[in-house]
């Protein structure tokens, strides 16, 4: 059995036609059709039932599209990335990350990915969301950990990680840091503390203020640790989201679970790539994470 027949024998489907599929494969009608009765005669069995001019598929028909065109689909995946091996003088994967990212999981993740694919040269940034999604748009990143923001893109892989539990890390100074749980009408008169570079303070204030519902003053951190150290020192309280094993809050900050009503609010994390510039690497590494993450 030949590899163009099976692709001659889908196009024939999927066009509900052969004298579509043989403009299609630029073959002749009567070519396209010899082919698809030598393909019957090596398998022993009918693919269609014609009728005049019309034809349906047989269950043998029927089971050979479907997973002959998942077969194909393999195929030519394996043919552009074998060409892209080929082509590259150095295999690498850029990933981007939320710069207030702090769970074990995509630490884990990198560590184990680096043992099994040694070859691959890894290079990490972080950023705010806006920034992680210029930086995929103009391909400095291959891939972007982030928490969704948008309705997603059709022409991206919006890979759904989980649904985060938020918390709020606070002082231990502050009397808030008695109670189980905690409610955004608890913290309103508390300044609310924000991971983000200068040049994207508004755009994350603005999300945080109007989206999220945080009707706070807003304080800004470089860093995650610059973000704590005002939390320690009784500044204000930082959200934070649970993107995996969060590790001990440090001394002298409590982490409460933020809540509305009578549940835990949660955010969605995706990784994102484009789908034009999919790879089995890419694929490989979002779906470790994925794995990862599930088993907390």
């Amino acid at each position: 059995m030949l590899l163009k027949q099976m692709k001659y024998f889908i196009t024939i489907v999927d066009c509900h036609s052969f004298t579509e599929a043989a403009e299609l494969c630029y073959i002749s009608q009567s070519a396209i059709s010899q082919q698809m009765k030598a393909l019957e005669n090596e398998l022993g069995v009918e693919l269609f039932k014609r009728n005049n001019r019309q034809f349906t598929l047989t269950l043998a028909g029927e089971y050979f599209y479907r997973h002959g065109k998942e077969l194909i689909e393999e195929i030519e995946n394996l043919k552009k990335e074998t060409i892209r091996r080929g082509e590259d003088q150095e295999l690498s994967l850029k990933i981007g990350y939320l710069r207030c990212y702090g769970a074990q999981e995509l630490h884990h993740a990198i560590a184990q990915f680096s043992k099994t694919y040694p070859e691959v040269a890894i290079s990490i940034t972080n950023g705010t969301h806006e920034e992680l999604y210029e930086l995929l748009k103009s391909h400095d990143v291959d891939l972007v950990i982030s928490d969704q923001r948008r309705a997603f893109n059709n022409d991206y892989f919006n890979y759904e990680l989980l649904y985060s539990d938020c918390f709020i890390e606070i002082s231990n100074l502050n009397p808030l840091s008695q109670k189980d749980k905690l409610t955004k009408e608890d913290l309103k008169r508390i300044s609310c503390i924000l991971v983000s570079t200068k040049q994207q303070e508004s755009t994350e204030k603005d999300f945080y203020q109007n989206t999220l519902g945080f009707s706070n003053q807003f304080l800004f951190a470089q860093t995650l640790e610059e973000a704590r150290l005002m939390v320690v020192s009784n500044r204000g309280f930082l959200p934070i989201e649970a993107v995996g094993t969060l590790p001990p809050p440090a001394p002298g900050i409590s982490r409460i679970p933020l809540y509305h009503h009578d549940k835990q609010l949660q955010r969605n994390y995706c990784a994102f790539w484009e789908k034009a510039k999919t790879s089995y690497y890419i694929e490989e590494f979002a779906e470790l994470l994925r794995q990862l993450l599930k088993e907390i």
